[in-house]
């Protein structure tokens, strides 16, 4: 089983390569956003545990989003390994997330972080809120905000990961293909090791 986290701010292309990514490595992909809202439209106990929360203005705690990614995992027996989406986002999150794995004798391989400079972000993401309908991607404050929030938070989980030599800077400036290249290459060296 092959498992990577997909690391970029916000507007540096991770939600295009993921899917190219998934086609080309057979992976699952496991974006916790798309887990949460899942498991409360199937209203499983975890889900209504994480809609009380959230509608109460809480954030879900780590062990709420560890239990979907146990259920993830435990539905996809024959998974080829899986793309993480948006998890972990803190140290303690990358602990359970490896302690969660080691039960089923696998392990993160790559973490693959995308490099995008500030103002390439601040101008896909304002192109992108032209046409996308999200309105945090239509004030610069905002985006800039936003960038400042993934810097703050990640850098923690690719220091986690950094210690164990799993973390690969990737440009994400350039052409989709050129950027899908570099992060395929660096899978294939990580599978090759």
């Amino acid at each position: 089983m092959f498992n990577l986290i997909l690391f970029g701010p916000p507007g540096s292309g991770k939600g295009t390569q993921s899917e190219k990514l998934i086609a080309r490595y057979g992976l699952k992909h496991l974006s916790t956003g798309d887990l949460l809202r899942s498991e409360i439209a199937n209203q499983t106990p975890l889900g209504l545990e994480a809609k009380k929360l959230m509608d109460q203005g809480q954030l879900v705690p780590d062990e709420v989003v560890i239990g979907m990614i146990r259920s993830a995992l435990a539905a996809n027996p024959a998974a080829k390994g899986f793309l993480f989406d948006g998890f972990p986002r803190t140290k303690a999150q990358s602990e359970a997330l490896d302690a969660l794995l080691t039960t089923y004798n696998a392990a993160i391989n790559v973490v693959l972080a995308l490099k995008v400079s500030e103002e390439e972000l601040v101008k896909r993401l304002l192109n992108r809120g032209l046409t996308s309908g999200r309105s945090d991607d239509t004030k610069e404050d905002v985006i800039r905000a936003r960038i400042a929030e993934y810097h703050a938070k990640t850098s923690a989980v690719a220091d986690y990961y950094a210690q164990f030599g799993k973390v690969v800077m990737i440009e994400g400036e350039g052409n989709v293909e050129e950027i899908f290249g570099l992060l395929c290459s660096a899978i294939d060296a990580k599978k090759a090791a």
